[in-house]
């Protein structure tokens, strides 16, 4: 009988894919980030592992798993936790979990962010319960409308297609957009304009980003960056935490060189900040909103992804291609 080592309990749907399909399953008994000596003993001798975006997964694991191991599925859209390197020399295949519901989820949280900051529904929620709230001002907590305004995509892949749907059909938004290569069907759709990240960066009332991590994009928005933009221009990441420059964004958001900004990952993840020691701190700041990786955190999404995740194993262990082998690019 065939084994599948799932590295943290995930949505049963999943689990009773590879059930039903004959496998032995066994999920790591506690519901944490599993230890690195608990993921090297539970891989060995398996024949899948289904791993999450906090698992490195690199030559040490695969080595210790053994060479009957055909697949890590990745219980993740993202795949920078995986060495994909080392799994192509053991001939062993690297899947991830992209799907509409995912990118979906994601897209609504990015615009749930882009809201939250531009109306400072944060501050004003903390204002109420405060009870801080003694009668209408025409001053109270203004914030800026997103009618109108130009939204920046930083990668117009699946998900910023998305956002831009919510942007321009929603809120009549204006659209431009940065990527290696040009989306036709969103300048078509949407009448989105294809522009330099610079040039994006100066004229963006909003500024999204949707980018995989790789050596290309880790600080791609850094001091250089936030210096293009505008004072009034809001950053929102919901892609990976190293995209942007932790230190740099601190330093432009305490001399108010932006706006705000909305984030769902962090450089250092799970800490919120990189360095506890220079007195400067994402929390501190009234015009950051922090949430904890849970752009796709949706029953839906999460149903979603364990069973992508299930179904790529069933595949490659029956000697069949992969749904969403992960690819670069």
């Amino acid at each position: 009988m065939k084994s599948v080592f799932v590295t943290r309990r995930i949505h049963e749907s999943g689990i009773a894919l590879l059930k039903k399909a004959g496998y032995k399953v066994d999920v790591y008994a506690k519901d944490q980030i599993i230890e690195r000596k608990e993921l090297l003993r539970g891989v060995k001798g398996r024949d899948a592992v289904l791993s999450l975006l906090t698992d490195r997964i690199d030559a040490e694991v695969l080595d210790a798993a053994g060479p009957q191991l055909k697949i890590v599925a990745n219980f993740a859209v993202g795949f920078d936790n995986m060495d994909l390197k080392a799994a192509a020399e053991r001939k062993i295949v690297v899947t991830n979990t992209p799907s509409d519901k995912v990118n979906e989820s994601v897209a609504e949280h990015t615009f749930a962010l882009m809201l939250s900051l531009a109306r400072r529904i944060p501050e004003a929620d903390h204002f109420s319960k405060r009870g801080m709230y003694k009668g209408w001002s025409p001053s109270l907590l203004n914030g800026a409308d997103l009618y109108g305004k130009t939204l920046g995509l930083i990668g117009a892949g699946r998900i910023g297609s998305m956002v831009a749907r919510r942007a321009v059909k929603g809120f009549d938004m204006k659209l431009v957009y940065s990527d290696m290569r040009p989306n036709e069907a969103l300048e078509k759709e949407y009448g989105a304009k294809k522009l330099t990240q610079d040039a994006l960066l100066k004229k963006a009332d909003f500024i999204s980003l949707h980018v995989p991590l790789l050596p290309s994009t880790r600080h791609m928005i850094s001091a250089k960056q936030f210096a293009l933009m505008k004072p009034t221009a809001f950053l929102v990441n919901t892609a990976r935490g190293p995209v942007v420059d932790e230190k740099a964004l601190l330093k432009a958001l305490k001399a108010k060189k932006i706006a705000g900004a909305g984030l769902d990952v962090f450089e250092c993840e799970p800490a919120i900040d990189c360095d506890l020691r220079d007195n400067l701190e994402l929390k501190a700041f009234e015009n950051v909103i922090l949430t904890p990786h849970i752009a796709s955190a949706t029953e839906e999404a999460r149903r979603d992804m364990s069973e992508i995740a299930a179904k790529n194993i069933i595949a490659v262990l029956k000697g069949k291609a992969p749904l969403t082998p992960a690819k670069v690019g």
